[in-house]
Parts: C-alpha cells; structure tokens; sequence
C-alpha cells in the first residue's frame, strides 16, 4: 500500500472512511496522546466535531511491568483484570500503590494538555477514539472499556493502519470499528508513515487549542 506521508496524511484519510459521522451533533473525537492526536485533529476538523484527550495508563504487574493487571484513564475510571488478580494473587494495596503512582503520572498529563477544561460529558455520546495505529490493541481496548463504563452511547475505534486480528478483536467492545488498512504483513505501525517524527506535548497542545478555537469559531 502507499504508505501515510505523516499522521496529518492518515488523519485526512481516516476521516474519509468516517464520513458517516458527519455533521452529528453528538459525536466526539477523543484521540490517544500523544500520536493520536494530529490524527484526531484531522478527523474532528472533517466531522466537525469537538475534539479532546483521552489518557490511559497501563497497570503493570510490580516487577513484571509489562503485564498489565489492568488499566486507568480519563475521567478517573479504573478498570482491573481480574483473572490476573486472581492467578497472581495480588492485593489490594499493591493494586492501590501502583494505581496512585500512575494516577499521579496521568493527572500531569491531564493538566499539562486540558489546561484547566474539564473532562468532556460521554454519556449518551457517539465518541471516535482515535489512535495512529494499533499493533496489539491494549491501549484502545482500556480506553474503550473506560468510556463504556462512563456511559457512552456509541463507541466507534477508528485508526488508519492495524493488524487485521486486532481490529477484530475490539468489535466485542465497541459498536464500530474502522481500519483504514489493515496490511499482510503487517511489521509495525511506524512502517507505514513517510513521517513518524514523534509528537511533542506542545504538539498535542497547540492541536488541542486549534480545535476548541474552531470549535468556538463555528459555535
């Protein structure tokens, strides 16, 4: 396939494959950070939609970081896997100990790109997350499950490039999903960007201010 010049590119392409989302007064775009996000913009701005953030930090199991024993996001929603808990035994403090080290760590980054403005009201919303790609899924997956618990009416996964298998694995928590391509094989989500510079906290600020002043703009 041609692959995306940057994520601008595949923000504009995704957006094609979304134009059923198109001038609906409920729809949010919520981006993953910081990668996510030229993308998202690119999408809500063909939507018009409102575009926002949505944290998510793993819970990796103490001295196996990698496993996660689940997972936080915005709008202080945790989410636990509890056939881990149970297999490993873990208690409840550890859960509590490591939740707080990542709250903490996910609370500065919700201030340093919110600047102040609360976390959006999902309840009975079509929300699009958007990331740049996905390999394993895991982050959209807990963004997902997050959002759901928080009440979303509908929930759409959109991303330009993905393993086929991953797409499929999200449909048993979202009502749509949408993968521009989704390459055999498929290497990595880097592979498939001219330009994969990686994307500042300046970057996902300026993005941000840009869309709420077009936003205000066309309100």
């Amino acid at each position: 396939m041609e692959r995306f010049r940057d994520r601008h590119d595949a923000g504009r392409r995704l957006a094609a494959a979304l134009g059923s989302y198109a001038g609906q007064h409920d729809v949010l775009v919520l981006a993953l950070p910081r990668g996510g996000v030229p993308v998202g913009y690119e999408v809500a701005r063909a939507l018009g939609a409102p575009l926002d953030v949505m944290q998510v930090r793993k819970l990796g199991v103490p001295g196996h970081e990698e496993l996660a024993m689940g997972a936080i996001a915005s709008g202080g929603v945790r989410i636990l896997s509890e056939g881990v808990l149970q297999a490993l035994k873990i208690p409840e403090r550890v859960i509590a100990t490591v939740a707080a080290a990542e709250e903490q760590e996910l609370d500065r980054r919700e201030r340093i790109y919110r600047e102040g403005r609360p976390f959006p009201e999902v309840r009975g919303r079509t929300v699009i997350l958007v990331d740049d790609g996905l390999a394993t899924g895991s982050t959209m997956r807990a963004a997902a499950a997050a959002l759901r618990a928080q009440g979303a009416g509908r929930l759409v996964a959109a991303v330009p490039v993905a393993p086929k298998e991953t797409c499929d694995g999200l449909r048993d928590l979202v009502d749509d999903v949408v993968c521009f391509v989704t390459p055999e094989p498929f290497l990595a989500v880097g592979e498939w960007y001219e330009d994969f510079t990686q994307t500042s906290d300046a970057d996902v600020k300026d993005l941000l201010r840009r869309a709420a002043g077009a936003e205000a703009r066309g309100s």
